[in-house]
């Protein structure tokens, strides 16, 4: 979707300014959340797109003022409404009305350093040849879904070349609303600066991972 969450290339928010040795965490409830993220994560109710997806639909205003943990709480209470894990008036009281839900996965403490430790890799087989090698160009493709995408709005029906191939992996676009992984191909494709942004720009060039879906022939 083309909403506030997609800042790349947008002026008035000022450079991003890292912190020396910035903690994972600056407060106590930051890392509850977190923990909160990934127990809720292990019920299997939603996936990471639908996560992604759920934290990008807040609105423009509570998502320009809240910080990077109030942005993941908010887009988690979202999920467990949407999963029927809770109400809207159960999150509001901070209790529950209604006895807890059966059968759903649990993570327990035992669980969660192997579960880190693995990650969730994305990579599936391919179910098609890729269209494209290295050093095609290509071009993106003008879209403007309401949907999640991982298509940036910079970087929308621009020309590129593919600099990398990384094999088959879910598509998120589909995912994100519950129509599969459908695999696709993923490249990396890089841009030059002036291509996004016209001559008026400080940047050499930016390279971007998309998959294939977004791109046609150049």
């Amino acid at each position: 979707m083309s909403g506030v969450h997609d800042l790349g290339g947008m002026h008035g928010f000022g450079p991003v300014n890292a912190e020396p040795a910035e903690p994972a965490f600056h407060h106590e409830w930051e890392r509850r959340v977190f923990a909160l993220t990934l127990a809720m994560n292990a019920t299997g109710k939603w996936n990471q797109d639908m996560a992604r997806g759920a934290r990008e639909s807040l609105e423009p205003v509570q998502y320009l003022s809240s910080t990077y943990y109030q942005i993941w709480f908010e887009g988690l209470k979202r999920l467990l409404v949407s999963a029927s894990l809770v109400d809207a008036r159960e999150i509001a009281d901070g209790r529950p009305h209604a006895a807890a839900a059966a059968s759903v996965r649990k993570l327990a403490a035992a669980q969660v350093g192997p579960m880190l430790t693995k990650g969730n890799p994305q990579t599936r087989a391919a179910t098609a040849p890729a269209r494209f090698k290295l050093d095609d160009t290509v071009k993106t493709k003008r879209m403007n879904p309401s949907t999640h995408t991982r298509l940036p709005r910079y970087c929308r029906d621009k020309r590129g070349v593919i600099i990398a191939v990384h094999g088959a992996h879910v598509f998120p676009d589909t995912n994100a609303i519950g129509r599969g992984e459908q695999p696709q191909w993923l490249y990396t494709v890089k841009f030059d600066a002036a291509e996004l942004w016209g001559a008026d720009t400080t940047a050499a060039s930016v390279c971007v991972n998309l998959w294939e879906p977004y791109l046609e022939e150049s």
